[in-house]
């Protein structure tokens, strides 16, 4: 399935005249790959062993190629580092406030908001965004254990 979505992206940059360098390849099978939302910085940490010529300025080169062409999202939230995701499906976050970890969560029922606020507003709704805040498990236990 994911291989399916990869090779799809790829036939995309490719239909738009973007190289498709190994790079390039490694960062958009990684973040397709990942259960987290992660950093530019994590994402070079991930894959430096593999391409130990590459820069943190290549892979952040490679996102911002990569969300021009629609294939990733950037979500910044806060003051933290952007995070970036391959998941377009209508979805919601929940962000940790100590770490900054980010979960995706889905609940259909909040659709009924844009069509609730259109027909208040008047306005033609492109979208919504909502973000949840709060502590993950990890950062409640490590509170827990200091005290």
């Amino acid at each position: 399935m994911a291989e399916n979505r990869l090779q799809k992206a790829i036939d995309t940059l490719k239909e738009s005249g973007v190289r498709i360098t190994p790079q390039r390849h490694a960062v958009l099978d990684y973040l397709m790959n990942a259960v987290i939302h992660p950093t530019a910085d994590e994402i070079y940490k991930a894959l430096e062993g593999k391409f130990p010529n590459m820069s943190v300025a290549t892979v952040y080169n490679n996102l911002r190629v990569l969300r021009e062409n629609g294939l990733v999202r950037e979500l910044t939230y806060g003051d933290s580092s952007s995070r970036f995701e391959c998941n377009f499906s209508d979805h919601y976050h929940i962000i940790c406030e100590s770490c900054g970890k980010i979960v995706d969560f889905h609940y259909p029922s909040l659709d009924e908001v844009e069509s609730l606020a259109q027909k208040v507003t008047g306005f033609e709704v492109s979208h919504h965004r909502m973000e949840v805040y709060g502590t993950c498990e990890s950062c409640q236990q490590q509170e827990s254990s200091r005290h």
